[in-house]
């Protein structure tokens, strides 16, 4: 047959099979690029992760295993309300507030930590870690700590 040439032929050699997406991958890399992701893996393991709160507060003691963590006020921006504050109150394990606590102005309340027996108004319930409810100004409230760990309270004061 002149004119027509055919494709060489390896001998010996086996058909190639297509590459995976990880043997692609693979070829791509060199040396120096995974020594520089290993590094970043590394640096990203060893990196601590931000502290949430701040050590700037004024501590008040509230009552035995109580205490309250003052960490600002500032104007609020909320209609009907002047200025909003942020506080923490720390219940230890079998520490509670006193009782009927009348609440000076609006507040919203988050557990943060823990988990808290509530008396509010003479209706009892358990605010688990998470949970958020509010007050008004003039009602009452307690809380207990009947848990094996601290409670954290987080409050938002709304203050007219």
């Amino acid at each position: 047959m002149l004119g027509q040439q055919s494709a060489p032929v390896a001998v010996g050699i086996r058909a190639q099979r297509p590459l995976t997406n990880m043997e692609c991958i693979m070829k791509m890399l060199n040396r120096r690029s995974a020594l520089t992701i290993g590094l970043a893996a590394a640096s990203a393991a060893v990196v601590k992760p931000a502290i949430s709160q701040t050590v700037d507060y004024k501590e008040t003691a509230r009552g035995p295993g109580v205490v309250q963590r003052v960490y600002g006020e500032s104007p609020a921006m909320i209609p009907g309300f002047k200025t909003v504050s942020l506080r923490d109150v720390v219940v230890q394990p079998g520490a509670k507030t006193k009782e009927n606590n009348v609440m000076s102005n609006a507040m919203v309340c988050h557990i943060t930590e823990g988990e808290l027996e509530v008396v509010q108004d003479g209706k009892t319930y358990t605010a688990k870690k998470n949970y958020v409810w509010t007050c008004a100004k003039g009602q009452t409230e307690q809380v207990i700590n009947n848990g094996k760990v601290a409670a954290i309270m987080r409050i938002t004061d709304l203050k007219a």
